[in-house]
């Protein structure tokens, strides 16, 4: 066949355009991303929790929540599966689960009993955890970060701020107490400030991320503690929580004063 100029044509087959399917994704990437989702679950059934009157359960839920998210960045390490994604579908799953949920836990249990001063401390705890997890974020990027300040939280971690903000409600559940009068409920405020002061602060607290291995010769003792620790959580989970909560507001004077002596010893000026 011939065209206007002569020259030969050949029909050409019909192209199809090349299969694009889905790419595939790595189980370790998964994993700790499904981990975040089942803590952001809990934060959001804490909500529901809250609002049907089961404000205990309310509070395991947050707690579990905060296990979970104690887990989720372990298993990414472990796994090679760190990745942007996970970073930041992690930041966004703790603000729900440790800024909002425990604030309004706070409020449906305790903090309204205070009227718009209870409200305005719930709405400053939430948006204390906000600015916390975004300056975290910010952080992360620092390459000229010494190797020791990451020994270091700067300012209380949101997922302690919210388990050591829910105190009071351990309280009165601890001693039986009934619900609180305006006064009470106006000193529960100032409680939920405080932490909430702590975690948009700079005060140092220590980093449980250290932790890595347990040595050989401490692994029995380690297994015999950590066991002990759930049989407390399960039979007398109020009580645990006091003390849990108490002893890490105890251990700041001891991380402050720590990261003074390694930042002189260092030889860097203070955080600003």
């Amino acid at each position: 066949m011939q065209d206007d100029t002569g020259s030969a044509t050949q029909a050409r087959p019909f192209l199809r355009p090349p299969h694009r399917g889905f790419r595939t994704v790595p189980l370790r990437l998964l994993l700790p991303n499904i981990v975040t989702l089942l803590a952001l679950c809990l934060g959001l059934t804490a909500i529901r929790l809250a609002m049907d009157g089961s404000i205990q359960w309310a509070v395991i839920a947050i707690v579990g929540a905060a296990v979970l998210d104690g887990l989720d960045g372990r298993i990414a390490r472990a796994l090679n599966g760190t990745s942007r994604f996970g970073a930041e579908l992690d930041s966004l799953a703790d603000f729900v689960d440790f800024g909002v949920a425990p604030a309004l836990v706070l409020f449906v249990a305790d903090l309204r009993a205070a009227g718009s001063f209870g409200w305005i401390a719930t709405l400053l705890f939430a948006m204390a955890c906000a600015l916390r997890l975004a300056r975290f974020n910010v952080m992360l990027d620092d390459p000229d970060q010494p190797a020791w300040r990451k020994t270091f939280f700067v300012g209380m971690p949101a997922p302690a701020g919210a388990i050591v903000g829910l105190l009071p409600i351990y309280l009165r559940f601890a001693l039986d107490i009934g619900a609180p009068s305006p006064r009470i409920a106006v000193l529960e405020s100032l409680f939920t400030l405080a932490i909430a002061f702590l975690m948009a602060s700079r005060v140092p607290h220590f980093s449980g991320k250290s932790i890595g291995r347990v040595p050989r010769e401490h692994l029995a003792v380690f297994l015999v503690g950590a066991a002990a620790l759930l049989l407390l959580v399960f039979v007398f989970p109020m009580e645990t929580l006091i003390a849990l909560s108490l002893g890490y507001l105890g251990s700041i004077p001891f991380a402050v004063r720590r990261y003074r002596a390694l930042d002189r010893r260092a030889g860097q000026p203070p955080i600003q």
